[in-house]
């Protein structure tokens, strides 16, 4: 039993961490091409180790979120809806700490709905939860 809990962390966390890197190269590859600028949004990262780290670890934790008892049968569903978790800890806390304003509308006004849509792009790649 405590096998099969660890071997379903691990599993998790896993996914959570493959989750959070996704979503960082896509925020990462949206800033390359220019599409963020083109959204009125002022975020284009570099990608450093600095600057991936934390997301792919920050990935691996809410990736624990998957071990609630919910949607079982439906694991597109059960990542759209777990990545409401992470996704309102960037836009409501994350975003203030940094300087970006209310919800982080200091880098741009579409700010806050660029997250929305990026968020569920990291979690949705947990589909083996």
């Amino acid at each position: 039993m405590t096998n099969k809990i660890a071997r379903q962390a691990t599993v998790f966390f896993s996914e959570g961490a493959l989750g959070g890197l996704t979503n960082s190269l896509t925020v990462w590859l949206f800033g390359q091409l220019w599409i963020t600028s083109a959204l009125g949004v002022n975020i284009a990262p570099a990608l450093t180790p600095n600057w991936l780290y934390p997301r792919i670890v920050w990935g691996g934790l809410w990736g624990v979120l998957f071990f609630l008892p919910i949607l079982k049968n439906h694991p597109l569903s059960k990542g759209l809806v777990l990545s409401l978790g992470p996704t309102l800890a960037i836009v409501s806390s994350v975003s203030r700490e940094s300087e970006t304003g209310n919800d982080g509308v200091g880098v741009g006004d579409v700010n806050p709905y660029l997250w929305y849509c990026l968020m569920p792009c990291g979690e949705s790649q947990q589909l083996t939860g």
